[in-house]
């Protein structure tokens, strides 16, 4: 599809009310009250896919372990400085990006129970990654051994 029908489509479908427009196999644009978020990143391609369109958004969230591991299944709330709730969604991998107005937000993750909550300003254009870490748990995570550790 060229770029400006492509461009066409998706502008068609927002003004239509959809809710969820394709982003490449795998990964789902999802629109909401004027937001627009994805999340994916498991898998070379869709790392690939994901990286391409960065450009697209202002915010991107990343989620690891302490060790570096990627994480999914990572619940996300986005909330306006009002207060209200712009985004609720479990991550399908370690990458979110959103396109939100430009303005101060409080990002909440929770993996496995554990929340992280930080308050992030993004701009209108530019791209604002925040880091989200949680400690590994050694009865499920599969973790990179120190190279001080004694075997």
């Amino acid at each position: 599809m060229r770029p400006k029908l492509r461009i066409l489509w998706v502008l068609g479908a927002m003004l239509a009310g959809s809710s969820a427009i394709p982003a490449g196999a795998g990964e789902r644009l999802i629109m909401r009250d004027n937001v627009y978020y994805v999340s994916g990143g498991v898998g070379e391609d869709s790392v690939e896919r994901l990286n391409a369109r960065a450009r697209d958004f202002n915010l991107k969230l990343v989620f690891t372990l302490n060790e570096g591991n990627y994480l999914a299944d990572v619940d996300v709330v986005i909330v306006d400085a009002r207060g209200a709730k712009l985004i609720e969604h479990t991550a399908d991998g370690p990458f979110f990006f959103a396109k939100l107005p430009a303005g101060q937000y409080s990002v909440t993750a929770t993996n496995e129970g554990k929340a992280v909550t930080r308050k992030v300003m993004v701009g209108a254009s530019n791209l604002r990654t925040e880091h989200f870490r949680w400690p590994a748990n050694p009865q499920i995570d599969n973790t990179i051994p120190s190279w001080n550790e004694k075997k």
